[in-house]
């Protein structure tokens, strides 16, 4: 394996126009993903329109770029670009993990084949990593098969069926997928221009790059590392892998959250985070939550679809300005600029609903510190008006827990002005 200042020197070579177009978007604060903005960037950098849409793409998903109401800012990767090489290097791995978000499937493919190639391309990376040489296009292609078959056959659809499907449609997916994962520098074609004139494929082999082989290396680590899940919920669902970190201190719960990643495909572990964090308990959204802070980037898509969701909005709000290079410390306190207040009352009550089922009285008493209204009048008011289903039972429990009798009085009432829909 190469040194790793060698390899960090080989991604900045990978993302250079990227950082270039960063740079510009930066300092202009302009966003050059179309239209004037996109001409401008490309006169000023000597890039086609084209060529910038794509390495403004690129800056997205390496984290070199952020983004505030449309105006643009550098990433804490970007600034520490020429000086820090796990930077470079967690960019461009971040960029490696969405090859297929930084060059498209074929829409005239069947979106669920796409889907399952992504799926499948782990695989044949590791088969190419362990053959240390060039591997043909159709062994490339028969390891593709093979693997689809296998999840089909793991979804109860047939194996014998998933490879009639596949058959016709396969070689051109894998065409793409190996030219997309040659676009981010992971590997490079070696075509046979013979069969490319009589198929339009790029038959020929394919070998990792040094990059490529030192992130398939670091993510068959992950595997190794997930195999001795020191508290054993690597096989368990989401929900029930959170239940189990419910008790844990940080630290170990980010190991126990590293080790149910490194198990399955990132984007189906990001789905099933996210299905968890929808359902009734509280804590159960709160852990979600940060499992998918472990995931990082490649979370970004869904986490902001997930946005849209008023059950999650407030925690993906958080994530996505978290993930945008805001401090974690400056996002306490209602998160002043990223939640309205609204929300900030929202998470409140929801934070509170997961003090009252996990935690202790006085656990709960505390929280009323945290809130953003600053006196417990207008914090009753507000909660009052949120919808929460659990708001009820929050105050109630508050209620009880209290030590002063007027303070709790209060509560009680709002909790029974909620509960009666009266003023």
């Amino acid at each position: 394996m190469p040194p790793r200042d060698q390899l960090a020197r080989q991604a900045r070579a990978c993302l250079a126009d990227a950082v270039r177009l960063a740079h510009w978007a930066a300092r202009t604060g302009r966003s050059p993903h179309a239209g004037d903005e996109a001409r401008q960037a490309g006169e000023d950098l000597r890039m086609t329109v084209r060529q910038v849409r794509a390495h403004w793409d690129r800056a997205k998903l390496a984290g070199l770029i952020e983004l505030h109401d449309g105006t643009a800012r550098a990433g804490w990767r970007l600034r520490a670009w020429d000086r820090d090489d796990s930077a470079v290097l967690r960019g461009w791995v971040a960029l490696f993990d969405a090859w297929s978000l930084a060059h498209p499937g074929p829409l005239a493919h069947d979106q669920g084949l796409v889907a399952e190639v992504v799926e499948a391309v782990p695989q044949f990376l590791s088969v190419m990593h362990l053959s240390g040489g060039p591997v043909t296009f159709e062994m490339l292609h028969d390891l593709l098969a093979q693997r689809i078959a296998e999840l089909r056959a793991e979804r109860d659809t047939g194996q014998e069926a998933g490879r009639a499907v596949v058959g016709v449609a396969l070689p051109g997916l894998l065409d793409w997928a190996l030219d997309g994962l040659s676009a981010v520098g992971a590997l490079t074609r070696c075509p046979d221009e013979e069969a490319a004139e009589e198929t339009g494929l790029r038959h020929g082999s394919a070998v990792l790059t040094p990059l490529g082989h030192w992130a398939v290396w670091t993510k068959l680590e992950q595997i190794c590392i997930a195999a001795q899940s020191p508290a054993g919920n690597i096989e368990q669902s989401a929900e029930e892998m959170l239940r189990g970190c419910a008790r844990m201190t940080p630290g170990p719960a980010r190991d126990e959250y590293r080790a149910w990643l490194a198990a399955r495909p990132t984007g189906h572990a990001v789905t099933e985070l996210l299905e968890a964090a929808r359902g009734d308990d509280a804590l159960i959204r709160g852990l979600a939550f940060e499992a998918l802070r472990v995931v990082g980037a490649p979370a970004e898509e869904a986490v902001q679809e997930a946005a849209a969701e008023p059950v999650l909005r407030p925690y993906a709000l958080l994530w996505l300005a978290e993930q945008a290079g805001t401090d974690p410390e400056d996002l306490a306190g209602g998160a002043p600029g990223v939640l309205t207040r609204e929300e900030a009352t929202w998470l409140w009550v929801d934070t509170a609903a997961a003090v009252t089922d996990h935690g202790e009285a006085q656990l709960l008493v505390d929280h009323l510190g945290t809130a953003v209204q600053g006196s417990v009048p207008r914090l009753l008011e507000d909660v009052r008006a949120t919808g929460h289903p659990r708001t009820v039972q929050v105050l109630v429990a508050l209620a009880a827990a209290h030590p002063d009798p007027a303070l709790a009085k209060a509560v009680r009432r709002a909790a029974f002005q909620v509960h009666t829909g009266g003023e």
